[in-house]
Parts: C-alpha cells; structure tokens; sequence
C-alpha cells in the first residue's frame, strides 16, 4: 500500500507540472493575484520598472525514473506597492496543495485495495464440500459438558494457594485447566482419513488426557507433603480441612477425566466412522487415488517368508514381533482378541486350545475381515457365522499341524486381520506355559512348550507382552521367571494384569496390586505394566460388552479411585496403543540392521557360487528339478522316433530267445523220433495249438514290455556328452522305477494276439524259393546255437581233450573221467545203431555199466541215462544239420508235396511256420507299442513327475549335493 501511495503521489506531482508548464496559462500566484511588491528609496514606482526575472522552475518527484520537466517563465510584474503581508494567502496555498496530495492517495489506495481483496478472495477454495468432516458432535460440545458447574467447582489460584504455599504449581495447571475449558478459549480440532490425520488424532488424545495425569499426579505428591506435614499439632485440624477439600477436588477431577475420556471415545468411534467410509470412498474409486500396499502388510509377509525360510526358527532373523506368553488360562487369547476386536480363537473351559503358534497381522481397512496366508477366502469378523466357521478352521488347522503322539507344534498359522481402527502390528499367540504334564498328552508338552517360548523370545528385538493372571497368586506364576531369564533387564517386555474385578473382589490387600503394577512384587522388570478386564468369563460375550464392563469397572473401582491405578495404566486401549508404540520403534531400529546382515549374507554366498560353479546358473532345488522334468519327458518322447524296423528286429529277436528251448525241446524233438512225416505234422499241430492256447500270447506280451522297459532305461541312462549333468543320475532312476511299477501292459492284447498267432502257426504254404532259403538259414543258425551248447555241455562233463591238457597244464577229475568212459561206450552204442531212438533200453543201461565194470569203472545207471541224454541230442542235432542241408534244394519237391521222392523236409516247414509267426508277432506287438503303450507309458512319467513335485521330501531325497544347497541357501 505504501508503494501505490507514492505512485499516486507521483501522479499527482506530474499533473500539477503540467498543469503550469502551457504559454497562455497562469500559476497560481497570478490566479490568485499575488503580486509581490517592490520599494526602494532611489527609485520611485512611476518611473522605474525592474525587468521580468527569467526564473527556470524544476519538478521533483519521489520516483525516480518519473521525467523532469522544464517549465515555462513566469511574468511577474514589480512595481511600487504599498506595504501588505501575504503570508495567510501563501499558507493557504501550500493547504491546497496537501489536499490534493491526500485526496489522490486515499483515492489509489482505496482502489489498490479493493483489487488486491478481490484477488484474494478468488484464491481461497470453497470449503462448503469438506463440512462432513467435522462431526455435529463438535458443535455439541456445550451441552455435552456442563461448563459452567465445572468452573464454580474449581477454586481459583490464590484460594488454593493461601491453603498451602506448595500448592502454587496446582493453581498454575488449574488456571491452564480452566482456560481451556472455558467456552470462548480457541480450541482445534481436526478429523482426517489418513495415517496423518490419525497419528494427529491420537497426540492430540494423549496431550489432554496427560496434563490430567501430570495434574493427578501433582495432587498425589503434594497429599503425601501434607501427610508428613500432619504430625505438628498446631495444624492438624487444619490439614484435616484441607485433605477433605483436596479429596473433593480429587473426585471432582477424577469425574471430569472419565468424562473427558467418554467425550473422547465418542470422538474416536465418530473419527472411526469416518475413516471407514473414507477408505469405502477409496474403494470405490471416488477419490480416484492409487492405493499402495499398506507398510504392515509388506512387513507381514517378509516376515512369512522368513518362516517358510526356516520353519523351525533356527535363522534368528531378528525382526521384532509382539510374542504374547502367559501361563495357560491365563487370558493372552483373551488379550489377543480385544486388541483385535474380534473372538477370532477357538475357546475352552480349562483345555489347552492353542496347540501352534499364531501370528495374527494387525492392519487397517474399511472392513473388519480376516483371512488366511495360504487362502483367499475372507471371513466377516461382523457376522456370527463367519466368526464361527474362523474358529473352527483355526482349531483344525492346530490339530493337523500337531504330528503323531505330540501335543503341541512348532508349525506357524499365519491369519491377516483388517478393520477400521486398529493398531498395526504383529502379535504371535504360543501355547500356554504349563507346569504339570496331565494324562492325554505328550511326556514331552512341557518342554517343547518351553523351548517354543524361549525361541520366539530369544529374539533380542521381540516384544514380550506377558499375560499374568490377576485372579490367582502371583506365586504361582510361572511365566515371569521364563520372561525375567529372557529379558532380565525388561527393556522389551511388557507386563499385563488380567482378570483385575476379579483379583479386587479377592485379594484381601488391595496393595498387593498395586505392588504388581509398580514392578514390585516380581523380580522380572518391564518397560510398562497394564491391568485390563476382558469380560466376566463367558464366552458369548461380544468385544462391545467386554468393553463397556471394562469401563464400567474402572469407573467404579476403588484401585483407581484412591490411585493405587494410573489411568493410562488401565483399559486394552492404552495397552493396545503402548504396545504399537514399541513394536513400530522396535521395527525402525531393527530392519534396516537385519537387511544388511542377509545382503552380507548373500554376498558370501554369491562369491562361493562363482568360485565353484562359474559356468552354471544359480538354479535351486525346485527349479532343477523343472528342468529334469523337461529332460525327462524329451526322453518319453524320443520313444516315438525309435523306426518300426527297429522295433521289430528287437521284438522278434527277444521272443525266439525267450520261446526257442520250449519249441526244441517240446516241439521239435518229440516230433522228430516219429516214424513219418504224417505223424510228424500231426505231432508238432498239436503241440503248436497248446503252446498257442496257454504260453506264447503271455510269453510275447512279456517280451514286449521288457523290450519297452529296456529302451526307456536306455533313453533315460544314456548320457549327452558334455551337456550331460549327472546331478539328475538319481531322479532320472527314481522315475523310471515308478513309472515302470505303475505301467500295466492292456489285457486285452493277449486275447487278440493269440488269435494272429494260432492263423500264423496254421499256415504252411512256403510260396517262394527266397522263403525257403529262409527258413533253411534259420533252421541251421537255431540247430548250430543248440549244438555249440550240447558241446559246451560234454565238455564240462567229461573234461579237457588231450590238445588241452598239453597245452594248458590241466588234468580230469574222477568223475570226469568216469563220465569220459561212459561217453565213449555210449558212442559205441550210436555207431552200432545209427536208427537209434532218443531214449535208452534198460538192458542197454545194463550192456554198458558191464561193459565198464570190465574195464574196472564203476558207474551209476542214472549217471548213463545223463550222459546219454547229451550224446544222443548231439548225434541228432549234426544228422539235423546235415539233413538241413539236404533240403536246400527240395524245394521242388515240397512244391509237388515230395510225390515220388525219399526226400522229407517238413522240419523245414515247421521252421518256417516258426519264424513266420515271429515275424507278424512282432509287428503286432510293434504296433500296440507305438499307438498305445508308448503313451500310455508317458502320461504315468507325467503322473510320477507331478507326485514328486509335490512331495518336498522325494525332491531332497533325489537332488542333493553341495551345488544344489548352495542354489537354495542363495534362493532364500
């Protein structure tokens, strides 16, 4: 405003020089007809004129930068007047000029300001949108509170302090008291629906309820001065006037702070009531703001993932907790369920219900819900229904987590609960500490309880909150002695006293509590020490009426009454709030420490990886075994690239070895001692239709899963070279030993194999020279195999010839010897008889052991018959041979059905029967391998893969090493 002054007295300025500065125009002297005058004594008016003075005037301003104008002379006329005084017309002049002056500057201003409150008032926002955050209670608050009878009942300062000199300080705070209370004294107050607004909120809280402590607390000590000060007898009446006036003040403050505190609750469930619906409004998308996910919800589930890290706490991560511990039926579950404002745990009439750890994670939403780590289900904590099934999947999930012959587990259950007002933090709830072992549990309850105890509180950032029941003797504690050896100091616990209506009702010495909650009746120590009620022992009560008798009691209790209690030291609430308090101090000290340890942590773990495996990724025991899956199934599939060639040769081959003694042995050999060829077919259809009906479909579907089972082994035990990693060695066998338990060939293929093969076998018609030859061939490899082993047979019973003997330096055993002896009579026998049939006489058995006897070899008849039996198969098998040879070229005759020729070669008929159905076996067996068991086999190795991946203890089983600990130490 200063600066537009000067401006309009500038223009001002500038318009009077101008004004002046025209020709034609007159200043204001002349206007006004001032003319000055002249007289001297040498020269008379009439005939002396002094010349017009040539007078440059200049125009000044106060701004600088404003131009300077020249004006233009003035004609002044001098003549010979007679003597006046003018001094009146040149003040009024200089007047004028001045009302100019203030009448442009008040002009400017005016209208300079006139500006600058437009402008202004366009820049304030409209509040009319944002009245719903200020409750009506608050424009209520006179009829709430009876000011008037408040101020007549507090004495003023001087009153007070003319009572008793030390009383100064009270009339100091009765006078603030008084202030603030009075209806025209400034107040604030301020409703937010953000963590901002709340935090204001509740330090706004603790300041009025504080000065009412420090004011109790300054009347206590000044009413023990007056106590000592009692025992001079010249003013004992009058310290019997003034304690009864200090009484009354007492109660009457006293009232007023319960008052205040139910003003402030009604304030707090309104400011509750606010939120919620602000954070609805969130929901909803009206404030269009992007929600993050809240800071206890981030540490909830770094703390998750540090338990499923070690689930028997053994890593000692060191980031703060609240452990609740009390002994059983103590009232931690109770506790528990107040500070969550919910009956969210299961409850019992003197039975241990919490089995596992806890850990309940406290945050705000606007709606009271809880839901599990592990689910996505959330139950309504407002509903009876839903509260009842929550208690109920609690108390199960306890129960399964408990193994076999114990009581108690050191599995966690992790529960998220959310609602509007709640203190963020995380509580874990332990089994109540027990001191005897009852019938129905584990020898060992006592000390697992005690070790689960002491490995949560071990934790040198936990918080101990330590639940003593008040109803009971405090010798009987257990509890405090376990905490005290945990925390000796009592920097990180916290001391609650439950069941207090109970323990005044009775304790015979209301002192005995008050001894509690100062700390002194207990070695253990404590940062704070809480009394709190949690309802009249039903377990239908809601938290709302637990509350209300909570506060009831306290209202009427005489251990606050006569301050045995402080208030802050009573209700869930102020334990609640003391105990976030510690925890979210807990969390700023400790988290940033503990990150550091794991990032050194992994720094080692990342250098030992490089110096071991610089060439592999850092892959952990879940991922390695994806990657094995992926190999493994490669293998399943490469079983569909195996050629039907291939299969084939393998079938065919596996099967004659399989079949090829029953077919020589019962098939072969009997038909040929017949006499004729008729009886020779006859014999070997017969045969072949009973090893049709009975063995050989079962022979051939066992010879085809072997076959499958050999090349899935082969695929899966092949190595690759160098990309071959040996780590899955070990997996790889499991799963193919599953699989192969697993995998039954279909029952139906024998059926309808049986009938290929009996066709097969039925067919006798050779319709080329090449199939001939064929079957020539292969008659002559089976006949040789069978001979080089009738061979190796003789050989071991009669021993060494003499070429080894000479050269190897070995000799015969008797029996040997005896045997040789028999085999050369037997050979005897044969070049006698080359028609001989395949079994031996009883007087032949007879001729040759006499025969023997003569050359002084005494031998068993059983020992002939034995020696017989490989002597004679040999003889048959080289006349095979050479009768095979015969029949290369008697396909001519088996053309004419051998009309008019001794040559007979139906063995070599029945060879080709033999290798025909070989050969359509094979292609049958081929062809279910291909279009059914291959798959078949690959949808149980995916079966066996997805079980073991399932099963944590099979994956550690079969992946192990110091590569794959490394990658999960790393992983974690």
């Amino acid at each position: 405003q200063l600066k537009f002054l000067f401006l309009s007295f500038s223009v001002i300025c500038r318009s009077l020089a101008n004004s002046s500065c025209g020709i034609k125009r007159k200043s204001p002297l002349q206007n006004l007809h001032l003319s000055r005058s002249v007289h001297h004594p040498y020269y008379p008016s009439a005939r002396f004129q002094r010349p017009p003075l040539r007078i440059s005037i200049q125009q000044f301003s106060s701004l600088n930068r404003l131009p300077l104008h020249k004006t233009k002379l003035l004609n002044v006329k001098h003549g010979y007047q007679s003597h006046r005084n003018f001094w009146l017309a040149r003040l009024a002049s200089r007047l004028l000029r001045v009302r100019y002056l203030i009448l442009g500057s008040a002009v400017g201003g005016g209208y300079t300001a006139k500006k600058t409150y437009e402008q202004w008032k366009d820049m304030i926002p409209d509040l009319e949108d944002y009245k719903w955050i200020v409750p009506d209670f608050i424009w209520e608050l006179d009829e709430l509170v009876d000011i008037e009878k408040l101020l007549k009942a507090l004495p003023d300062a001087d009153d007070l302090a003319k009572l008793m000199p030390d009383f100064e300080k009270i009339g100091e705070s009765l006078a603030s008291l008084k202030g603030f209370l009075s209806p025209g004294s400034p107040g604030e107050t301020a409703f937010r629906a953000t963590d901002q607004g709340y935090e204001n909120d509740k330090q706004f809280k603790k300041g009025l309820l504080g000065e009412l402590i420090l004011l109790q607390q300054q009347i206590q000590q000044h009413e023990e001065e007056a106590r000592r000060a009692a025992g001079f007898s010249s003013q004992q009446k009058r310290k019997v006037s003034d304690k009864e006036k200090i009484d009354q003040l007492q109660e009457e403050l006293l009232r007023t702070q319960l008052k205040y505190q139910r003003m402030l609750e009604r304030l707090e469930k309104e400011n509750k009531e606010l939120r919620k619906l602000v954070l609805q409004r969130d929901d909803k998308g009206i404030h269009q703001r992007k929600l993050k996910k809240s800071l206890i919800d981030m540490y909830s589930e770094v703390l998750d993932i540090l338990s499923d890290y070690d689930a028997s706490y053994n890593t000692q991560d060191h980031l703060p907790r609240v452990v609740v511990v009390g002994d059983q039926s103590a009232g931690k579950t109770s506790v528990l369920e107040m500070i969550a404002q919910a009956r969210i745990f299961p409850r019992g009439s003197g039975e241990m219900m919490t089995r596992s750890p806890v850990k309940v994670t406290l945050s705000e939403g606007p709606h009271h819900v809880a839901l599990f780590k592990d689910s996505s289900r959330e139950f309504d904590l407002t509903k009876e229904e839903d509260l009842a099934a929550l208690r109920n999947e609690i108390e199960i999930r306890m129960r399964n987590s408990v193994k076999e012959g114990c009581t108690v587990s050191t599995e966690t259950i992790s529960l998220s609960v959310k609602g509007p007002g709640l203190q963020r933090m995380v509580l874990v709830d332990l089994p109540g500490v027990i001191s005897t072992v009852t019938s129905g549990m584990a020898p060992d309850t006592k000390e697992t309880i005690f070790s689960i105890s002491r490995a949560y509180m071990q934790n040198p950032n936990a918080i101990i909150l330590c639940i003593q029941d008040g109803s009971v003797d405090a010798e009987r504690s257990i509890v405090t002695d376990l905490v005290s050896q945990m925390d000796p100091q009592g920097k990180r616990t916290i001391f609650v006293l439950t069941k207090v209506d109970l323990a005044e009702k009775n304790v015979a010495s209301p002192n005995r509590i008050q001894q509690i909650i100062e700390g002194k009746l207990f070695p253990m120590k404590a940062l704070g020490y809480f009394a709190v009620v949690t309802g009249k022992g039903n377990s239908s009560e809601s938290i709302e009426s637990i509350k209300e008798y909570e506060e009831e009691f306290f209202q009427n209790s005489k251990l606050l009454k006569t301050s045995m209690l402080k208030a802050h030291q009573v209700t869930t609430k102020n334990l609640s709030l003391a105990v976030s308090d510690c925890f979210w101090k807990m969390v700023r000290e400790s988290v940033e420490q503990q990150a550091d340890a794991f990032k050194a942590t992994r720094f080692n773990l990342e250098t030992e990886w490089k110096n071991n495996y610089p060439r592999l990724r850092e892959l952990d025991r879940n991922e390695l075994f994806e990657k094995a899956k992926n190999e493994i199934l490669d293998e399943v599939i490469s079983l569909t690239q195996v050629t039907p060639k291939h299969w084939e040769e393998m079938l065919e081959k596996t099967l004659w070895e399989r079949v090829s003694t029953h077919v020589i042995e019962n098939i072969y050999l009997p038909a040929a001692q017949t006499a004729n060829s008729g009886t020779f077919n006859t014999t070997v259809d017969i045969k072949l239709k009973q090893w049709t009906d009975k063995q050989l479909p079962n022979k051939a579907v066992e010879v085809a899963w072997e076959t499958l089972q050999e090349e899935f082994s082969r695929f899966m035990t092949e190595k690759k070279g160098k990309e071959h990693d040996d780590i899955f060695d070990k997996l790889k066998q499991a799963v193919k030993e599953e699989t192969i338990k697993r995998h039954k060939w279909n029952e139906r293929a024998e059926d309808s194999l049986r009938v290929i093969q009996h066709n097969a076998l039925e067919d006798r018609s050779i319709s080329d020279k090449q199939q001939w030859d064929a079957a020539i061939h292969f008659m002559e490899e089976t006949l040789q195999s069978r001979l080089k082993d009738t061979e190796s047979v003789i050989e071991d019973m009669v021993g060494p010839d003499w070429k080894k003997r000479w050269l190897h330096w070995v000799g015969r055993t008797k029996e040997q010897n005896i045997r040789n002896e028999t085999k050369n009579e037997l050979e005897k026998l044969i070049k006698c008889n080359e028609d001989h049939p395949a079994y031996l006489a009883n007087d032949e058995v007879t001729t040759v052991r006499k025969n023997l006897e003569a050359r002084g070899v005494a031998v068993d008849p059983c020992l002939i018959k034995d020696t017989w039996h490989q002597i004679y198969r040999r003889y048959f098998l080289k006349s095979a041979l050479s009768h095979c040879n015969l029949c290369r070229r008697g396909f001519y005759y088996y053309q004419r059905h051998f009309v008019d020729s001794e040559l007979e070669c139906n063995d070599i008929v029945l060879f080709w029967r033999i290798q025909r159905m070989l050969a359509i076996t094979a292609n049958t067996l081929r062809q279910q391998l291909t279009n059914t068991e291959v798959r078949r086999l690959e949808k149980n190795v995916k079966e066996v893969l997805e079980d073991f991946a399932e099963d944590n203890e099979k994956k550690v089983m079969l992946l192990t090493g110091k590569r794959v600990q490394l990658a999960e130490d790393l992983s974690k």
